[in-house]
């Protein structure tokens, strides 16, 4: 962030701040507000998270969770709160749109937008911007932020259980986008008294019944392998949606299981919302599925985790995506295992 110390001076006077992050927020998105959440707080600042949509509930665990302002449910106090922010960080995103009806509000206001993200392409909407391609997480940048600041001193044992567990979620358990860096900083976080086996506990052993049975059935009736492509697709109806009771954050990591397989590049989940098809993809070593997401899908993200949409149905949309599949057999070869 090339202003650092402009900010500075903004930070050095409590302010009206708003934290938001985009829709479905996973695990990066809500351990980066809480984290930033609980240092503002430590000067004086009056803050607010806001979301578009509600968070997953295996980050209930994360300190103040329940002080989260959703805006799908509280539209008006949402709004409220926007048009009195003088400081606005939007963090785990990097355009207004991926934050729908939340971004319209913010776009026109006169406060100070701070964007801290680790995706491709920002939009250039902020004020100060802290764009970081390297990073593994925002988490990450978060820690860094805080360190620019010069206010390493503030971190603690509340602050670093939520960057560990945006972290440890956005690298899918330390195996994307790691470096040296990274574990330097979580090795701080573990030293700050953040208890990672605790985390890892609660994060990934916290399922329900129906989350084992949902496993169960997508593997077994949902799971299509495309051998030729080295390419797997998991899909769930509305259907599906309805029987197992699914709920935000309950298909949390399904795509990730067809990576397991050994000759499979690249991983596809396709699933019917109330109004457009979804799709997240995954991929192993070089082969970049940002490409197919932004090209084809209305998305982004990162090489190795993207995801897009679709208004063309279900099955449309997987036939769409295996279509496009023999315009990167050329680079899918070349990372065959």
């Amino acid at each position: 962030m090339e202003n650092i110390n402009d900010l500075k001076t903004l930070l050095s006077i409590p302010k009206d701040i708003v934290i938001t992050t985009h829709r479905n927020p996973d695990g990066d998105a809500i351990g980066s507000s809480l984290g930033l959440y609980h240092f503002l707080n430590k000067f004086g600042h009056t803050v607010k998270i806001i979301t578009p949509s509600e968070y997953p509930a295996f980050l209930a665990f994360l300190s103040d969770t329940d002080k989260i302002v959703i805006y799908d449910e509280e539209p008006e106090y949402s709004k409220n709160l926007v048009e009195k922010a003088e400081i606005i960080f939007c963090l785990d995103f990097n355009s207004l749109e991926r934050i729908d009806k939340l971004g319209e509000l913010i776009e026109p206001t006169n406060s100070h937008k701070v964007m801290i993200d680790h995706h491709l392409y920002p939009d250039n909407f902020a004020n100060f911007m802290m764009s970081d391609t390297t990073a593994s997480s925002t988490c990450e940048m978060i820690y860094t932020f805080i360190c620019n600041l010069d206010q390493k001193k503030e971190l603690d044992i509340t602050i670093g259980e939520c960057l560990y567990t945006g972290i440890l979620t956005d690298t899918g358990s330390f195996k994307y986008a790691t470096s040296a860096r990274l574990f330097r900083i979580v090795g701080d976080l573990i030293e700050l008294g953040v208890d990672d086996y605790r985390i890892q506990d609660l994060v990934f052993n916290s399922m329900e019944e129906k989350h084992l049975r949902l496993l169960g059935h997508v593997l077994n009736n949902r799971m299509e392998i495309i051998n030729e492509y080295h390419t797997g697709i998991i899909t769930l109806t509305k259907q599906d949606y309805e029987d197992f009771d699914i709920k935000r954050g309950d298909t949390e990591g399904l795509v990730n299981y067809i990576l397991k397989l050994k000759k499979i590049k690249v991983a596809a989940f396709i699933h019917e919302q109330p109004t457009i098809t979804k799709i997240s993809l995954r991929s192993k070593g070089d082969f970049s599925v940002q490409v197919i997401a932004s090209k084809y899908f209305r998305g982004g993200g990162h090489k190795n985790a993207s995801g897009g949409y679709s208004y063309i149905g279900l099955r449309p949309t997987v036939r769409k995506f295996i279509s496009v599949l023999p315009e990167f057999m050329g680079e899918l070869k070349k990372s065959e295992i």
